[in-house]
């Protein structure tokens, strides 16, 4: 078999914008998303695969909240847990129907996943995590007034609520899917970041917050010794000087390289930014290399044709 390769699937991936996140609309785009990675897998990668969830978590509340009158209002882990049995299964279901077409006989299986975060992080005091739809400014107002909500303008694309964001310090099912995924299984876990739970006298208790996908995925691709770590994006590659006339697209940088662009603040923190750190974030604790493309170029990247390449 060939390399092992964690791969970050962002869950505006799995509900596009505009649209309201029905069961069909996710497994359509689901089904567009699974072609790419089983072309990987006839290949022979061992495929780890990862996914957000600020849509899906974010209609989960909003229907727990609407529904507040009758049944207990749930709280985010358990938010976070659902969503990862639902896209875990959705996913699973795909690409498992797709590898069965091509006549590809390899194991699928999802592991839910608990992600330690530290009861003390100071992102409990600053939310900064938007989930759920986007929203006009009026719209956003009224929620923010009703529910006790804190809503943000996301990115120029409308107003969203946002939640605590604690950084991800260990993956309980670490050994788990390691052994699931050396033994050629394609595993399905860290959906929207982990369920977050600190750690109390060796005990563990869910906490309301959503961990960013993107650094719960580098810390995985390090814990579980993944040959490389690739997180997909809506642009083909990463640049500098976005949108200005000098605008740069960058083919192959160095892990300093990386650090003195974000350093600049050439990387947004609502966009490619939590991306290019936890790309640093990993190559600092061992990792090999970094790619960051649109999934159409997926396959090319893998092989050094597209996408953005980060190295030590």
């Amino acid at each position: 078999m060939k390399e092992k390769i964690v791969i970050a699937i962002g869950g505006n991936a799995i509900i596009s914008e505009g649209q309201k996140g029905t069961a069909e609309e996710q497994y359509n785009n689901i089904n567009k998303i699974c072609p790419y990675i089983a072309d990987l897998i006839q290949e022979g990668y061992r495929i780890i695969l990862t996914h957000g969830n600020g849509p899906q978590v974010g209609n989960i509340l909003l229907q727990s909240e609407a529904a507040k009158d009758k049944i207990p209002v749930l709280p985010i882990d358990i938010c976070v847990a659902e969503t990862q049995g639902q896209l875990g299964y959705m996913i699973k279901q795909s690409l498992e129907n797709l590898l069965r077409k091509r006549g590809i006989k390899r194991d699928v299986t999802c592991v839910l996943s608990q992600v330690v975060v530290d009861d003390n992080d100071p992102a409990f005091n600053s939310p900064t995590k938007p989930i759920g739809p986007f929203y006009s400014k009026e719209d956003a107002d009224e929620i923010a007034k009703t529910n006790n909500y804190i809503m943000v303008e996301d990115s120029g694309r409308g107003y969203r609520r946002v939640v605590p964001s604690p950084r991800p310090l260990d993956i309980i099912e670490q050994s788990a899917v390691k052994t699931l995924s050396n033994n050629g299984t394609i595993v399905i876990t860290v959906g929207g970041g982990g369920i977050p739970v600190v750690e109390n006298n060796g005990m563990l208790k869910g906490v309301e917050a959503v961990i960013d996908k993107d650094y719960a995925s580098s810390l995985l691709a390090n814990q579980i010794e993944s040959d490389f770590l690739v997180i997909l994006t809506g642009v083909p590659q990463v640049a500098i000087n976005f949108g200005k006339p000098n605008q740069e697209f960058l083919s192959k940088i160095s892990l300093e390289e990386a650090k003195k662009y974000y350093e600049e603040g050439q990387f947004p923190k609502g966009s490619m930014g939590p991306k290019i750190e936890a790309g640093i974030e990993y190559l600092v604790r061992g990792g090999k290399k970094v790619i960051i493309t649109s999934l159409e170029l997926l396959k090319d990247a893998i092989e050094g044709k597209a996408g953005t390449v980060i190295v030590k």
